[in-house]
């Protein structure tokens, strides 16, 4: 056997509870659900579906253990479970002779999840891809796949990264990152937490019910890699690996709520985005110091051009 149960909750790699340790690793343990004796596979490259509309925010994909074996969970967009509110990811750590999940929450700031670079404004501490100004979501086009056509906040701020970028999915052990919570980060363990909504559960039980996804079977590189809505596994917003086979119909997943899931829409060529992608070249977080770029809206595809702020 390769796992040991140590402080399951409800059985479910999403699963938040609290729990604070010493362990050199993860000095914060927040919601240790499963250890593993083998290592998660690398991050499979993969490109950003476009965001489905305001008020949606990337939570991005992770390898959970199931019926022995690692299966993708793919990134999809979330709303928040409340405004101001954003998401820290899961991430496996190595401790007590095992690799341990440490389960993702949603706060008011961003924790510690590992040091891993997942990608797409997660780049191994804080997030980069948006903010919170008042009541709405701003959103870093820098960092996000954002249709031409689509009428949300944006700013623009560059995004640059000062450490090797790394396809390492876990923290600690033979070959993981060697990243320690900071200050800001554990006080953000001590902060209010919500448990994942009630779509990423689903979400990750639609993943873990679906062959492909197993990393027996996708060796790595999975066929369904993001999707535009949490539990949509099929249909536009599907992207899948680098390196992936098709995926075939036969396990394919419903959305959650056809008839509230505003549809994705894909913009003209012309204002087409290439989200980096996972496990390439992401950008690190913003240097200290910049004021806040100016918000904008994004504007209709045969509207006048854009305006976006820079900073530098």
């Amino acid at each position: 056997m390769y796992f040991r149960r140590t402080l399951v909750l409800a059985a479910l790699s999403l699963t938040s509870g609290v729990l604070l340790s010493g362990t050199a690793g993860a000095a914060i343990d927040i919601g240790i659900g499963v250890s593993v004796n083998l290592a998660p596979p690398v991050l499979p490259v993969y490109e950003q579906p476009a965001v489905p509309g305001p008020g949606y925010l990337w939570a991005p994909g992770y390898w959970a253990w199931g019926d022995s074996d690692y299966y993708w969970v793919p990134g999809t967009w979330v709303m928040a479970p409340q405004p101001g509110y954003l998401w820290t990811p899961g991430y496996w750590g190595w401790g007590d002779g095992a690799y341990l999940w440490h389960g993702g929450y949603w706060g008011a700031h961003v924790g510690f999840y590992g040091g891993v670079n997942y990608g797409f404004g997660y780049v191994g501490t804080g997030y980069a891809g948006g903010e919170w100004r008042g009541g709405a979501f701003f959103y870093n086009r820098s960092v996000n796949n954002i249709p031409g056509n689509l009428q949300i906040n944006v700013y623009n701020r560059t995004v640059v990264n000062n450490v090797a970028v790394s396809r390492v999915s876990f923290n600690g052990g033979n070959g993981g990152i060697a990243a320690q919570p900071s200050a800001a980060e554990m006080a953000a363990a001590h902060e209010r937490h919500l448990p994942p909504v009630g779509e990423q559960v689903q979400h990750e039980q639609v993943a873990r019910a679906n062959p492909q996804l197993r990393a027996s079977v996708n060796h790595g590189a999975p066929a369904i890699a993001a999707t535009a809505h949490a539990g949509a596994f099929t249909g536009p917003g599907v992207v899948g690996a680098k390196g992936a086979a098709p995926t075939g119909p036969a396990h394919a997943a419903a959305p959650l709520h056809p008839a509230a899931t505003p549809p994705v829409t894909t913009p003209p060529a012309a204002h087409q985005y290439k989200a980096p992608p996972q496990g390439g070249p992401a950008p690190g977080a913003p240097g200290a110091g910049h004021p806040p770029a100016a918000p904008e809206k994004g504007a209709p595809p045969k509207g006048p051009p854009e305006k976006e702020e820079h900073e530098h």
